[in-house]
């Protein structure tokens, strides 16, 4: 059986870090780190630790032949175990004598997936870095940019197309904290039935036996750049838990940009346009089609992470004794499959926002269509207070019959609200004149605190970025795009 993701369309950008191989990997160096930390510890003889990682290649063993083993025992581990065993003892036999002894196979499978999820984080981390660097850049580029702002899918209030990619970024920015965890990922430790019994016994006699065998484990997390969790988590299921909520967030997040590019980007609006590229978005029936492909894998994906992670909810919920049945093993192909598709998420979102394309013109067309009933909550906030009541109506109730009649027409609407309000003082004695009124009809002056929200997440990012820059490899940031 093969499993080469043709349903899954995109998620190839996270297989390498995932995919079987990657499983087996992570597998075998769980095995030889434990080894390695055994040899740290003084159990093992020095050679040992180099022996067990040259023994530890996936590509010297069988990953189908130990998938249809693993039926036998119920898991990878324990055939996996065995070839291990036999390729380390032709390398080195004194020291498969050192192999697993202290584990058992739920530390070595609970571990490896953490590793999965922990070497995956390296590329979901530098993807999402570009997305937020292209983000930034749009914010600061387009925050004069002026659009509808649309609440219940109809027109509300004038925006800016900046403040918008600045909201997107603020999703992205809140992750921050719960991403940095993805860096934390714990060991499992416990052995058989989570007392750390197997690991005592390698220190016979000693009166710290259990101090040593904690530092043992500690000494394993480190091997792996993992990290020593407060306790046996075999059937306290939190760190998958927490590792698949932080996961499904970013799809969400990456799935909230989709929506409003696959909205603006259709063509009644043409706000907005994906970055083309050879053989993307095309259409089997209809050549004439561009379709916004990165935006609708994201929000595939942004539909399919829920599931996945109600998958480990219910799994972690019947977990039971001191090893789960069947809860346990139901983890593995939701976790694993929720890793793959928010790596390659984060992937199509870094090419979507640095190659997006932003229809100025359009937005401000599509804006003007509304007419000027679009800014009725300023108009009213300006002029109710200075019209007077008349004919059983209040000035409120006079100003909202005016910019309904009018709703669609600019001209028509400034010369009623100027002979609605004639007469009327402004504060500081300033007639209501037509200049005035011309105003209060500008879009581009009604736009809140659009400059203050937009500086205060780019200097948030700002930081992000200045953290990001002090480690090797910091992503830079993308250009982007705009048309007339």
């Amino acid at each position: 059986m093969t499993d080469v993701g043709l349903l899954s369309p995109g998620a190839h950008r996270g297989d390498g870090h995932t995919d079987d191989t990657a499983v087996l990997q992570a597998l075998l160096d769980v095995e030889a780190a434990w080894v390695a930390a055994q040899s740290g510890a003084g159990l093992a003889p020095p050679g040992a630790a180099a022996s067990a990682r040259a023994a530890a290649r996936a590509e010297d063993y069988d990953a189908a032949d130990v998938a249809r083993r693993a039926e036998g025992g119920g898991n990878p581990v324990i055939p996996l175990l065995a070839d291990y065993r036999r390729r380390l003892g032709d390398l080195d036999p004194e020291a498969v004598r050192w192999v697993h002894r202290g584990l058992t196979s739920q530390d070595v499978m609970d571990t490896a997936m953490m590793l999965v999820v922990h070497r995956a984080a390296g590329p979901l981390a530098r993807d999402l870095g570009h997305t937020r660097d292209a983000l930034a850049g749009l914010a600061d580029a387009h925050r004069g940019t002026v659009l509808a702002a649309r609440t219940l899918t109809q027109h509300a209030l004038p925006t800016t197309f900046g403040l918008k990619a600045a909201s997107w970024l603020a999703g992205l920015q809140d992750l921050e904290d719960d991403l940095a965890e993805l860096d934390r990922l714990p060991v499992s430790y416990g052995g058989a039935v989570g007392s750390l019994a197997a690991s005592v016994a390698l220190f016979p006699g000693a009166p710290d036996a259990a101090e040593r065998a904690l530092d043992l484990a500690r000494r394993w997390a480190r091997e792996l750049g993992l990290s020593l969790p407060p306790h046996v988590w075999h059937t306290a299921r939190r760190p998958v838990l927490r590792t698949g909520e932080t996961l499904a967030a970013v799809c969400s997040s990456l799935g909230r940009i989709a929506n409003d590019v696959l909205l603006l980007s259709r063509p009644e609006l043409g706000e907005l346009r994906e970055p083309a590229a050879e053989g993307r978005g095309v259409s089997s029936a209809m050549p004439q089609k561009q379709n916004p492909v990165l935006s609708v894998l994201l929000k595939r994906t942004a539909l399919t992470a829920p599931q996945l992670v109600a998958q480990l909810q219910l799994a972690a919920s019947l977990s039971l004794d001191e090893r789960p049945d069947g809860a346990w093993h139901a983890e593995w192909p939701a976790l694993r499959e929720l890793t793959r598709l928010t790596v390659a998420a984060s992937s199509h979102a870094a090419e979507l926002t640095a190659g997006l394309t932003v229809g100025t013109t359009r937005m401000r067309a599509n804006l003007d269509a509304s007419g000027p009933a679009v800014l009725a909550e300023r108009i009213s906030a300006a002029l109710a207070p200075l019209v007077p009541a008349a004919g059983g109506s209040s000035g409120a109730q006079r100003v909202q019959a005016v910019v309904r009649e009018h709703a669609t027409d600019r001209p028509g609407l400034l010369t009623a609200l100027v002979r609605l309000a004639a007469g009327a003082e402004r504060p500081g004695g300033a007639a209501v004149d037509e200049e005035f009124v011309a105003g209060l009809l500008d879009p581009a002056g009604y736009l809140g605190a659009n400059d203050l929200l937009i500086d205060r997440v780019l200097e948030r990012s700002k930081r992000s970025e200045n953290e990001r820059s002090a480690s090797p490899g910091a992503p830079a940031g993308p250009t982007t795009r705009s048309t007339a």
